[in-house]
């Protein structure tokens, strides 16, 4: 008998090396060696392409299914409310005011409190940046619309196709080369780090972390289209840039090096950052420092006062938002003096969603989403270098430059914190809104007494 399952045995172990052997040979030859050399055979895009037919074809198929059952198929944005131009408190309080003296107060004052407050409630544009955007169509992954099932036969059996293809072959794939993205990380940063320090060194550093880092992004099987690259950030600079994703700083450091900013970490994380800064002066604090406002402050002008050290990467709105606004810049970046480099993200949703909602998913769910998505694309617009002007403070500079990312990117340029989304509004937005209430009446009872 066991002579029998002996030649068995062996030929699976050979048919499992054989597999193997093929396996990381494809890996070698397709992705590691053209990651290495900042090359691509141009699969991704073909693939990219393929996958818009697909969805349109889909999207026909369920409207013409929603058309044969007489369902109504829901659309983001069809609240049927009409988005009315900004107008100032002050024009609103008096065309809310009839004819006449004006008093210092009105009871119709209180009207425009309410419909504020109702309007807020309706249509609220700040807890729903912290959500992921409803597609209008369906891109075949249950997580996009809940309202797409069981449109159509087909459909549903192209879903399962979808699953088994996205399951079966790109989640392994991308798991083996995000393996392999870190592990080279680790080790050849740390192998850099022996270097004495010096342009050898630099330039080791430089292109070990190009080459992880491009290894990283095609685990995503990410498709970037970077713009106007001769306004990359230099170093002697800060490089800041709107938050959708953890996997934002992967899809700039695969096309520039730059110094990274964050909080010291235990586990992988830990290890990985340990490495990193053996080869690269990137800046971790520790959880006490990350506080001391002047401290960090300190520390990051040192740093770009030396133009032989990189960029450092900051995305100042300091939580992720859902890749269709950009919210209020933490000022500490702005106060430093120095070069500022905006940079503006734009990620396709129809491939897959790339907001990281913390509050609801963990890392490791949020990366198995990633990689079980379909694709990660996006663009990458590098706008001109800016520039404290005279009699500017940093809040207005940071405000000068989000609108500038906001335009670019085309999204909604939005003043609340992004720290709404795990706090309460702060006491000092109130007394704003108070403070320009007040300017109204006495504004009124100004004009009264000059009459």
């Amino acid at each position: 008998m066991e002579s029998y399952l002996f030649p068995f045995d062996s030929l699976i172990c050979m048919l499992l090396g054989i597999s193997f052997t093929v396996w990381f040979t494809l890996l070698l030859v397709f992705i590691i060696v053209p990651a290495i050399f900042g090359v691509s055979f141009g699969i991704r895009r073909l693939y990219m392409k393929s996958l818009i037919k697909l969805f349109e074809w889909a999207t026909l198929r369920m409207e013409r299914g929603a058309k044969e059952k007489n369902q109504h198929l829901y659309k983001p944005n069809s609240n049927g409310i009409i988005a009315k131009e900004p107008v100032s408190l002050e024009q609103e309080i008096h065309e809310m005011r009839r004819g006449g003296a004006e008093p210092e107060f009105d009871m119709s004052d209180i009207f425009y409190f309410c419909r504020r407050g109702v309007e807020s409630i309706v249509d609220d544009e700040v807890t729903k940046r912290f959500t992921a955007e409803e597609l209008e169509s369906w891109n075949l992954l249950t997580r996009s619309n809940y309202n797409f099932h069981h449109i159509s036969t087909r459909l549903t059996a192209l879903w399962g196709v979808g699953v088994l293809i996205r399951y079966g072959f790109l989640l392994p794939l991308r798991v083996t080369l995000a393996f392999t993205g870190v592990g080279l990380l680790v080790v050849l940063t740390s192998i850099v780090g022996l270097f004495p320090n010096g342009r050898m060194k630099n330039y080791l550093s430089d292109k070990v972390h190009l080459m992880c880092y491009r290894i990283c992004v095609r685990s995503l099987t990410a498709i970037i289209t970077y713009h106007d690259s001769e306004n990359k950030p230099k170093n002697g600079g800060i490089c800041v840039a709107n938050h959708t994703s953890p996997i934002d700083v992967i899809i700039l450091a695969s096309d520039g090096c730059y110094a990274m900013v964050g909080q010291v970490h235990g586990g992988l994380m830990g290890v990985i950052q340990r490495a990193m800064v053996k080869a690269c002066p990137h800046i971790w604090f520790e959880r006490s420092e990350v506080k001391d406002r002047h401290l960090v402050a300190k520390r990051l002008s040192d740093h770009v006062a030396d133009t032989s050290k990189l960029p450092i990467l900051i995305f100042p709105e300091g939580t992720c938002i859902n890749n269709t606004s950009v919210m209020m810049f933490k000022k500490g970046s702005f106060e430093i003096g120095c070069t500022v480099y905006p940079v503006a993200i734009k990620y396709d949703p129809r491939f897959g969603d790339a907001f990281w909602n913390s509050s609801t998913f963990g890392m490791v769910n949020y990366l198995l989403h990633m990689m079980s998505s379909w694709a990660i694309v996006c663009s990458v617009w590098y706008l001109p270098p800016m520039s404290r002007m005279e009699g500017e403070d940093a809040v207005q500079f940071a405000n000068r430059v989000k609108a500038a990312i906001a335009r670019k990117g085309g999204l909604a340029d939005l003043l609340w914190d992004g720290g709404l989304k795990r706090g309460k509004v702060k006491e000092v937005f109130k007394e704003e809104q108070q403070k320009l209430y007040s300017k109204v009446l006495v504004g009124s009872s100004e004009d009264r007494s000059r009459s």
